[in-house]
């Protein structure tokens, strides 16, 4: 179900660095959710946390901490959610490089 009908303009786009976005069909709001990977500094033993941001599409803010979760249990690292906000951002469109053009011909 759209948001808006009829003439529309879009006022600003600027650039967000996101390091995976997860879609959801049935989702309907963007939520950046604010990771820390930890890993282990074989040298002092210190944990090294790294910061990463992701876009989550859900309906709910529950279901998007669902979907981080269900997508982290698929790989080896260790993590931390520090923070989950609904974005104002309506609609994702990725981009598709030449070199992706080229993998589907």
């Amino acid at each position: 179900k759209p948001y808006i009908s009829g003439e529309f303009s879009i006022a600003d786009i600027k650039r967000a660095k996101y390091n995976e976005t997860f879609f959801n069909e049935t989702g309907d709001r963007f939520y950046k959710a604010k990771l820390y990977f930890i890993t282990l500094d074989e040298k002092s033993g210190a944990e090294k946390k790294t910061a990463v941001n992701m876009l989550v599409q859900a309906s709910t803010l529950n279901e998007a901490l669902d979907i981080v979760d269900t997508e982290m249990k698929k790989t080896m690292i260790d993590y931390s959610v520090a923070a989950l906000t609904e974005t104002p951002i309506m609609d994702v469109f990725p981009y598709v490089g030449e070199q992706e053009k080229q993998k589907e011909e």
